[in-house]
């Protein structure tokens, strides 16, 4: 059985608890077993147990932060092989912790179209050949599109092509929707959909994300 921390809740503008209830479907289909939290203390106990966490916290401010115990903990469950998903607003939670940032792989930096604005994109899959992208074709999603400052050495899965239409300097400029990372023995899968529920019907969103979930987990 798979143990899974569905770790939840935070700033309302993410819509947490509705994706929630998307976020149980899949787990529902995976057949996981889930303890769900909306309590941020809990990352002060040990997280060695899980197989896999779920970061669907959501900060509105740049202070908001872990504590070194919080970092701590969840590395290093990170580094004995626990795995780690998460999707859109985790990369702009606990701005001020760089440890947290240090693990995901990368940081939201700015939405150029402002926002919450329904921004129309196209999400390009790079790597087709990868477990998390298999039978997951290209696809176009209107929402946030993050512009990510991200490590360079993630191994990209999806990156999205800004048009200009906002910031004219950032014509034909890419940024990563979609990586994966490893850290010690566990992996990391992250992707920048999702800022409300209707982002997430897509059904290679679905795919992508569940198979996200399955690839990240811990392998027994």
């Amino acid at each position: 059985m798979t143990n899974v921390l569905y770790l939840y809740g935070g700033w309302p503008g993410h819509y947490p608890y509705q994706i929630a209830d998307w976020t149980r479907e899949l787990l529902a289909e995976l057949d996981y077993h889930v303890e769900e939290t909306q309590d941020i203390f809990r990352l002060d106990g040990d997280l060695t147990g899980y197989d896999l966490i779920i970061l669907g916290w959501n900060n509105a401010l740049t202070t908001e932060d872990l504590s070194d115990a919080q970092e701590d903990n969840l590395l290093r469950a990170v580094e004995n092989g626990t795995g780690i998903a998460a999707w859109h607003g985790a990369a702009a939670a606990f701005r001020a912790s760089l440890k947290y940032h240090f693990l995901l792989g990368g940081d939201f930096i700015e939405h150029p179209a402002g926002e919450a604005y329904p921004q129309p994109y196209t999400v390009r899959i790079t790597d087709t050949d990868h477990p998390v992208t298999a039978g997951v074709s290209d696809f176009e999603v209107a929402s946030e599109q993050y512009y990510m400052h991200v490590n360079p050495n993630n191994h990209v899965l999806a990156e999205t092509t800004f048009t200009g239409e906002h910031l004219a300097w950032l014509d034909g400029h890419r940024s990563p929707v979609a990586w994966v990372r490893e850290w010690g023995r566990g992996r990391v899968f992250y992707h920048s959909v999702g800022h409300d529920p209707s982002n997430l019907s897509d059904p290679d969103v679905r795919r992508l994300t569940k198979q996200g979930l399955t690839y990240a987990a811990r392998t027994h």
